[in-house]
């Protein structure tokens, strides 16, 4: 496809809330509190917040320059801006990690239109803890009933991506973003005013210093880093899409700010819920689906209506999340499959459909069925969730920041983030030295604690 003839997002507006919805998801409401609950609450948070700003949107304008400046899907970019050489690997890499994660993530984004449907159905009233945790159980582990759930989702996710950039994805970001918003401010005002809610708030706003450590500087960097969704493409394909005149430090920043809100706003959700309560923060990633479905129905006891209405509202968040994200996903290999091999972009979705759902039922049926297979001791769900997350994303984030730090020519990385001397951008000295020495060191960091080489 020539540069000329590259499709664009039609609005500034557009370009931000599809950059937004890739970064937004299950990271963000899913993650970020397990995170922040295991880390001490608000020191955590400022501590993420730093990492954000130092690492992740300098890594993320990186990722811009990349996309945009080569006009290309992320699986060319990388060879159209370093030609014959092998840098155009990191390239496949990106398009690999997002294929693989596409797959298992949409198991777990499948899990939540369960979820709707049981609050819905009112199949979270009357039942003990225990009886949430055998619920979960005996769901993921059906052979059958997270399959239809997953198949719903990518067929959602195809359906957005075949209908193209422009009345596909970023249609679907106007009206799915704002909606996420909406939800999410409704349920934290209704979480923050139940009885007890002062702890909580406390707890995520008032910072113990004592509890940062290097451990809590790591978990912070690493957080940052998956809730941005670096090192997997997605960023990089969308700001392909970006027109000439697109301010990319000043959509990373809104990009960087929307993706912290929402993150911070869930929070906002569980923790002033879970204290009124009397469940502790740090339940892990079981916060969620297990957790959680006891919170609804004992904080809204005497109204049980307002607690169906509540979990299946949280939940809708949690789909919007996750379907954004997985949108993003499969726009990275659709995308190359309709540059690299001139496949139609309905054929090129068609595979990657279908690829996605074989690796899903994979992912689906090894917590079930197929429990027994391992690699290394894990699971193929757990396998595929530790070398996308702990091996490939730190690695194509690096890559990343070593490639617009040393390889593209400095006046290049300059006029991508000035618009050619359009805009004024005085972080740039202090950008340019992020991406090519901090960086890398951080991102080296973050590995080598994920693979617990840190003790």
């Amino acid at each position: 496809m020539l540069m000329s003839e590259r499709v664009n997002f039609g609005s500034r507006i557009g370009a931000i809330l599809a950059a937004a919805g890739s970064a937004v998801g299950l990271g963000n409401v899913w993650r970020f509190p397990y995170e922040t609950g295991n880390h001490g609450g608000a020191a955590f948070i400022l501590v993420y917040l730093g990492c954000v700003f130092i690492f992740g949107l300098p890594i993320m304008i990186a990722e811009f320059t990349i996309g945009r400046r080569s006009k290309a899907c992320t699986g060319g970019a990388y060879d159209a801006l370093a030609p014959g050489t092998l840098w155009k690997w990191v390239g496949y890499l990106g398009v690999l990690t997002g294929f693989l994660i596409l797959g298992y993530y949409s198991v777990v984004a499948g899990w939540t239109l369960e979820y709707i449907w049981q609050a819905l159905a009112g199949g979270f009233a009357g039942k003990s803890s225990e009886d949430y945790v055998v619920m979960f159980q005996d769901f993921s582990q059906h052979p059958f009933r997270p399959l239809l759930w997953l198949f719903v989702i990518l067929f959602i996710t195809h359906w957005v991506v075949v209908k193209g950039v422009k009345d596909g994805i970023e249609k679907s970001s106007k009206i799915m973003m704002p909606l996420l918003f909406i939800l999410i401010v409704l349920l934290a005002a209704c979480s923050i005013s139940l009885p007890g809610s002062e702890k909580g708030l406390e707890f995520l706003l008032k910072p113990d210093f004592s509890k940062v450590t290097p451990d809590v500087f790591l978990g912070a960097m690493g957080q940052a880093f998956f809730s941005l969704s670096l090192g997997m493409g997605c960023l990089s394909t969308y700001a392909s899409y970006f027109g000439k005149k697109t301010n990319l430090g000043q959509t990373a920043m809104s990009v960087g700010l929307i993706d912290t809100f929402v993150a911070v706003l869930s929070g906002l959700i569980i923790f002033p819920a879970a204290f009124s309560v009397g469940i502790q923060p740090d339940a892990g990633p079981s916060l969620i689906f297990i957790t959680l479905p006891n919170v609804f129905q004992q904080a809204f006891a005497g109204v049980p209506l307002l607690a169906a209405v509540c979990s299946a509202a949280f939940y809708v968040l949690l789909a919007l999340a996750a379907i954004t994200s997985t949108i993003s996903l499969h726009e990275v290999s659709t995308a190359f499959l309709h540059e690299k091999f001139r496949f139609t972009r309905s054929r090129a979705a068609v595979l990657v459909t279908s690829g996605a759902m074989l690796v899903g039922v994979v992912s689906s049926l090894a917590l079930g069925e197929w429990s027994a297979f391992r690699i290394c001791g894990l699971n193929m769900f757990d396998a595929l969730d530790f070398l996308t997350a702990k091996i490939m994303l730190p690695v194509g984030g690096m890559f990343a920041a070593l490639f617009v730090g040393w390889i593209i020519r400095k006046d290049i990385v300059k006029g991508e983030v000035t618009n050619y001397g359009t805009l004024r951008a005085p972080y740039y000295p202090v950008y340019r030295f992020i991406l090519r020495f901090v960086a890398p060191v951080g991102i080296l960091l973050i590995f080598v604690n994920e693979l617990g080489w840190l003790g």
